[in-house]
């Protein structure tokens, strides 16, 4: 049999946390809805087990390899060596055209610096995100200027994370401004995903997990967060915590026993899309609820000292408040008891995508006319 003139580029779609699957679920069904163009595979390193099989469960995403790299209470620098090695394995007998990650993580990491040592083009989805701080968000930061440093196309979410990527010297052919792809994953929802009957009492959604966190600022966060349970005892706080032992020690510690407080498991990501377009507002130090807050005009106060998602705050959706006890509890005080302070950042204005991204990122790979994203 004849081999077609334009055989279809083989893609190697790589994830291993919750927030990577979510991200790149839109792209990988867009390239998947063009057989014509695209061979994919995806390979799930296993980072996060029962939170990613929600979301793969929700999207449709069956990874064709599963690394099974999670172990207890693993070191970053254990996971990374597992992780090189694994996906070299894979590189080798696949060998594909393009592999694609998805923001920070060690997987993420790894994933392209294999590739590179393979001569495999990377593309990186949300690309030029920057703090300027490498210690905040730990380790987060490096590996997205590592993956930014290794990959042939950046698909950069914002105009300013273009910027970024400019002002370090990238190549402007390799940057290319398609938006995020969580916005894209929110309305691939089904209809009426994202709706909810109102909340019986006023709610606030918190998450709280980043590793330069642990320790001291935790508790403040923890001890914030308790007061603020017992000053309005009307307010339901709903907190999934995480499950890596640092994060949920001192959550029951500090927060157990409070009847307004609730510290469940981690939600679905069907009942965190809920429960974030029914809560009154967000204290979360995670970048994903600071892009998707905004498609639901919820407040976000962000339990960080920086962030690589700065146009939130630019746009007055999101307030920076960091880790101290006192201002954390004077800035939720005031979203619950000014309703003038709570309008001005409740406002469903996104500047982060429009749900094209994938389309976009499916076009630059087929070499075809596409329209950049403008907020």
């Amino acid at each position: 049999m004849e081999r077609p003139e334009n055989p279809p580029l083989q893609i190697l779609a790589v994830y291993g946390t919750r927030p990577e699957a979510i991200k790149m679920a839109p792209v990988i069904a867009a390239l998947r809805r063009r057989p014509e163009a695209f061979a994919v595979a995806v390979c799930a390193t296993g980072q996060h087990r029962e939170m990613t099989d929600q979301v793969e469960e929700l999207f449709g995403l069956r990874p064709d390899l599963d690394l099974g790299l999670m172990r207890p209470d693993q070191t970053l620098n254990g996971l990374a060596a597992r992780a090189l090695e694994a996906l070299d394995g894979v590189l080798t007998a696949r060998r594909p055209d393009w592999l694609l990650v998805q923001g920070d993580t060690t997987t993420a990491m790894t994933a392209a610096l294999a590739a590179f040592h393979r001569g495999v083009r990377v593309g990186h989805v949300e690309a030029g995100l920057r703090t300027g701080d490498l210690a905040r968000p730990f380790p987060e930061e490096a590996n997205r200027r590592v993956i930014d440093l290794l990959a042939a196309a950046l698909f950069a979410p914002t105009g300013r994370a273009r910027a970024a990527l400019l002002a370090e010297g990238s190549d402007p052919a390799r940057v290319h401004v398609v938006g995020n792809t969580v916005i894209d994953a929110l309305r691939c929802l089904a209809p009426g995903e994202a709706e909810t009957a109102a909340a019986e009492r006023p709610e606030v959604l918190v998450t709280v997990h980043r590793r330069e966190s642990f320790g001291p600022p935790l508790r403040r966060i923890f001890v914030a967060l308790r007061r603020l349970a017992v000053a309005f005892p009307a307010v339901h706080w709903v907190y999934p915590v995480h499950p890596n032992p640092n994060v949920r020690g001192p959550a029951r510690e500090i927060l157990a026993g409070l009847p307004n407080l609730e510290l469940c498991a981690p939600l679905g990501y069907r009942e965190l899309v809920r429960r974030l377009a029914r809560c009154r507002f967000v204290l979360t130090d995670s970048g994903g609820l600071q892009e998707e807050a905004p498609t639901f005009g919820k407040p976000v106060l962000v339990l960080r000292e920086t962030t690589e998602r700065p146009e939130g705050v630019e746009a007055g959706v999101a307030r920076l408040v960091g880790t101290d006890a006192e201002r954390i509890f004077a800035e939720s005080s005031r979203l619950l008891t000014d309703d003038d302070a709570w309008l001005g950042m409740a406002r469903a204005v996104n500047p982060y995508g429009d749900g094209h991204a994938a389309g976009r990122i499916a076009a630059i790979l087929a070499g075809e006319p596409w329209t950049p994203f403008l907020p």
